[in-house]
């Protein structure tokens, strides 16, 4: 029996490495599409906090969102061979798909409450590709590194909107990660609460890894391109070693085929040349 890890008592373990093929292939599959789908979550909770989207569109988002959800543990639940240790090692799964259900979240008294609660998905999503995500920026990959900061900086700058009154505008936000991200801190926009510096706490040390992360990858890159250049110019010095080499191979053989003909005595007739056999 497999000892339990801590993402399996948090519920985030996913799909085993050792699970049939299938749901591992679908796993992968369907973990692009739901990370889509998760980073609209804090954008639709900004929209809503500001009505700047009806309540009418965002029911049918709330309805698209947990069908994707639901979809997405009902097919890994069928194609898993231990389809309970799957559901027991992905208990927030069910818990958050029972707890955003779309009436629910219309009607429901603490429905401000449930709907956050789409919000851990974010996180448990995350968190489950985190080992793809590491072995992605372990790959000097410049352009994913790139992208994860990206995505890192429109998320934070979204949620600082709602967790510190200060900071009010979603540009200001936005501003004030790529700031704090960049480790830059111009201080022209600052969080003032407990929860908002605290954030920023976190946003800093995780801005200090990726700008690290983007200078390696950015080093490699460059490298990368002067070893192949120098690779390159090392396959054509070698090709036209072998083009000369192989003409001199050619050009012995032909003297090696003159030799013989030249030093051929005059008396052997069958030798000889024929204006010599005509005399």
């Amino acid at each position: 029996m497999k000892a339990l890890t801590i993402i399996h008592w948090l519920g985030i373990a996913g799909v085993s490495p050792h699970e049939a093929p299938a749901a591992r292939m679908w796993a992968k599959r369907l973990e692009w599409p739901l990370l889509i789908v998760v980073l609209w979550i804090p954008f639709q909770w900004y929209l809503e906090e500001t009505g700047s989207i009806q309540i009418g569109l965002a029911h049918v988002f709330d309805w698209m969102i947990w069908l994707v959800f639901l979809a997405e543990t009902v097919t890994l639940a069928y194609l898993v061979r231990h389809k309970r240790c799957y559901l027991l090692h992905n208990w927030i799964n069910v818990v958050i798909i029972l707890g955003s259900f779309p009436l629910i979240l219309k009607f429901a008294p603490m429905a401000g409450m449930l709907r956050s609660l789409r919000l851990i998905m974010v996180l448990v999503l995350l968190t489950r590709m985190s080992r793809n995500v590491r072995r992605l920026l372990t790959l000097h990959q410049l352009g994913g590194t790139l992208a994860a900061s990206i995505i890192t900086m429109l998320l934070a700058g979204v949620v600082i909107t709602r967790i510190d009154p200060s900071i009010g505008d979603i540009w200001d936000g936005l501003w004030w990660a790529w700031a704090t991200m960049s480790t830059v801190g111009y201080g022209d926009v600052v969080p003032h609460s407990g929860a908002g510096r605290l954030f920023a706490s976190l946003l800093i040390l995780l801005g200090v890894v990726l700008l690290s992360l983007l200078t390696a990858n950015m080093s490699a890159f460059l490298i990368g391109n002067d070893a192949k250049e120098s690779a390159q110019a090392d396959n054509e010095m070698e090709v036209m070693l072998r083009d000369i080499t192989a003409r001199l191979a050619r050009i012995e053989q032909q003297l090696a085929e003159q030799q013989p003909a030249e030093k051929t005595p005059i008396g052997d007739q069958r030798l000889a040349p024929a204006h010599l056999t005509r005399e």
